[in-house]
């Protein structure tokens, strides 16, 4: 059946959960098509009802992997997952693509399963602006869990942290020197540490050193957290404390709902994504009006950057 590209159509086919119409949906908003807007009002509807997990690491940590196993436990319990890899891109054709992500494509035509690469578009860091917009198409798609993989890119864990609830800090045993240099960014915003590829030599020792990282970040002054964010050893490959991964992030879900930090994560997110669409929306805007002229007149230093940019906000 054709998906068409009517807004009250199409929000209602994917709160009946049709992927067809979510994948469509999902297009329109990302594009930032016109048609996608009544959508996005729409869907931001259901923001915050269920729990988006971010998996963020320096590359080679086996994310795509782990994510994939993820999708599998949660599968086994009968629940629907939506996934969005966020890629890097090309800055000429903006196109995002899976790569080495054969372990999530795996669960592609499991019906109970939702997943779309989302383009970095060179942005700073791991995320993408539009990245809240997919989100909200998957909450009101009814998905259980979100889980976002970002590309790894070393600002990714200080990003994420402003768009999921619950943040996944992957690392191996192969990169104690990473653990050791580890960004202070990394340390406050991680909730759930994985030590992943623990069938490797030197498992213990990389639980050691996070804990270890931890608790000496306490110590130098960091604010002691409610909760405090434990470490867990996994082999994606075998599937080797997957289980105990996926139960410490159900958990961390119920810290957030009781505590009251849920909600203050929440305001932090629409904080966040209030400022890509006012960012985005001013540049363009700002950046449309700019003429050969002014750019001739920086040329021959008539005018300078900061000048013309303020001029351009005022008018």
């Amino acid at each position: 059946m054709r998906v068409s590209n009517d807004p009250k159509d199409l929000i209602k086919r994917v709160r009946r959960g049709d992927h067809a119409a979510a994948s469509r949906a999902l297009s329109l908003v990302v594009d930032e098509n016109a048609a996608g807007e009544p959508l996005a009002r729409d869907f931001f509807k259901s923001a915050g009802t269920v729990q988006k997990v971010g998996v963020c690491g320096p590359p080679g940590a086996g994310k795509s992997t782990l994510t994939g196993r993820l999708i599998g436990h949660y599968r086994s319990l009968k629940r629907k997952v939506g996934v969005l890899a966020v890629d890097p891109s090309s800055s000429i054709s903006g196109g995002a693509f899976l790569g080495d992500r054969l372990r999530i494509m795996e669960h592609a035509t499991d019906p109970g399963v939702f997943i779309r690469s989302l383009a970095s578009r060179g942005m700073i860091g791991g995320l993408t602006h539009t990245i809240f917009g997919a989100i909200h198409v998957l909450e009101a798609l009814g998905c259980d869990k979100i889980i976002v993989e970002t590309v790894g890119t070393g600002q990714d864990e200080v990003d994420i942290a402003s768009v999921v609830d619950t943040v996944l800090y992957v690392t191996t045993p192969a990169m104690g020197d990473e653990i050791q240099a580890m960004k202070a960014g990394a340390m406050e915003v991680g909730d759930v540490f994985v030590v992943n590829k623990a069938d490797l030599a030197g498992k213990d020792k990389a639980v050691g050193d996070l804990k270890g990282a931890l608790a000496l970040g306490h110590g130098a002054g960091q604010a002691v957290k409610a909760w405090e964010s434990p470490v867990v050893a996994t082999a994606a490959l075998s599937g080797e404390g997957v289980a105990q991964l996926a139960k410490l992030v159900d958990e961390h879900w119920t810290h957030l709902k009781k505590s009251g930090e849920g909600r203050k994560r929440l305001k932090r997110q629409h904080a966040t994504e209030l400022q890509f669409w006012v960012h985005r929306h001013v540049v363009k805007n700002a950046l449309g009006r700019v003429t050969d002229k002014d750019l001739d007149d920086m040329v021959t230093r008539k005018t300078d950057p900061a000048t013309l940019g303020r001029k351009l906000l005022q008018s």
